[in-house]
């Protein structure tokens, strides 16, 4: 478990988490904050889901049969 790529998984899904709370918060406030970075929010947070799946597929594969 103490796999690189595990430890990067592990940090990219609370990169995803927090930067979902950061867009929910700014679009349940509305205001200049939301009107100006609303759409960032969604973009880092999908690209932070990519890097996350991806980090869980590659961990998955070199992990292989390993226990």
């Amino acid at each position: 478990m103490g796999s690189p790529l595990y430890i990067l998984g592990i940090l990219a899904m609370a990169a995803v988490a927090v930067v979902l709370a950061i867009g929910i918060g700014g679009f349940g406030v509305g205001g200049a904050f939301n009107h100006r970075n609303g759409n960032r929010m969604m973009r880092l947070r999908i690209f932070f889901q990519f890097v996350a799946v991806v980090l869980m597929v590659a961990f998955a594969y070199f992990a292989g049969g390993r226990s």
